[in-house]
């Protein structure tokens, strides 16, 4: 475990790329121009993002891929305009209008009743997530059941709208632009806030325009476009530095770092939860977790036989 160049690092191929994704592109689509900038098919991601929204997409590559499972990015933040006025079957613009609101109904639409509908999708509430999701019904994921006819309603979670701010409220003949940014827990969806607030109001709403600016601690100013990544084909934090990013650090010894990296266990210190064990030469060896006389590996970085 001793340092030496970066050339001479095996993982110096390996880590996470923060991509800023166009809009009409799945995030198999990225996936697929990831492997071919960087040349490899070890390419993965961190969670889908809706072809209709931009932003950050996390992804892993080479061994980066491996580290994807442990990724701490549940928190998401996003910039969002949502259209009162009509409700459509995919709760976004690409989907087909169920219903218009007559403008005298729209017109009846305060801000202040805007702004109250929007406080009661505030904070710990229970959310039925789009029909046209990728959320699995017998191992079927929602949206393809949509596809083949099937009537698709998916039971109520609970998720955290921890901030969902109104910058602005742009009024139309036939419909409201309410432009919003909102924080949330994993598994919330900006379509189902935009379905819920319309409904609420009476009139039916969706999605225009989404935007991710944030999953966990990967932030948008970070990301690239693919055609940065095209030019300099240099994932955006190593493996090493993904790891930090995500993990408090226990710095070992350099002998329980090999032991470490042959699968071996450690004292535990009294440190809670998983965090990345950094050798002297600034290295990330693994991941690991204490479970009662034990610190063992639920990740290995950097194993032996590398």
């Amino acid at each position: 475990m001793s340092a030496s160049a970066d050339t001479a690092d095996p993982l110096a191929d390996s880590g996470l790329v923060v991509v800023d994704k166009p809009a009409g592109m799945t995030s198999h689509d990225v996936v697929g121009k990831l492997r071919r900038i960087f040349g490899t098919r070890r390419v993965g991601h961190s969670g889908t993002l809706d072809p209709m929204a931009t932003g950050v997409l996390v992804l892993g590559v080479n061994r980066g891929t491996r580290f994807l499972p442990h990724v701490h990015a549940d928190a998401k933040s996003y910039d969002a305009t949502i259209r009162l006025g009509a409700s459509t079957v995919t709760d976004d613009a690409e989907g087909e209008v169920l219903e218009s609101a007559p403008p005298e109904r729209i017109a009846a639409v305060t801000d202040e009743r805007i702004m109250a509908g929007v406080a009661e999708l505030t904070g710990d509430i229970m959310q039925r997530p789009a029909s046209v999701s990728a959320v699995r019904i017998d191992g079927v994921r929602a949206h393809e059941r949509m596809r083949r006819g099937e009537d698709v309603v998916l039971p109520e979670r609970p998720v955290t709208v921890s901030l969902f701010d109104v910058h602005a409220i742009r009024r139309h003949a036939r419909y409201i632009d309410v432009d919003v940014s909102v924080d949330c827990s994993a598994g919330t969806f900006i379509r189902s806030l935009a379905r819920d607030l319309g409904a609420g109001l009476g009139v039916g709403g969706h999605v225009t325009a989404l935007r991710r600016t944030a999953a966990g601690p990967f932030r948008i100013g970070a990301a690239k476009t693919l055609e940065e990544l095209a030019a300099d084909p240099v994932p955006t934090m190593t493996l090493d530095e993904a790891c930090l990013a995500c993990f408090p650090v226990r710095d070992v010894t350099a002998e329980e770092g090999l032991a470490l990296s042959q699968g071996k266990w450690l004292e535990p210190i009294g440190m809670g939860g998983v965090a990345a064990a950094r050798t002297p030469d600034g290295r990330v060896v693994a991941l690991i977790t204490e479970s009662g006389k034990r610190a063992k590996t639920v990740f290995v970085a950097r194993p032996s036989t590398m």
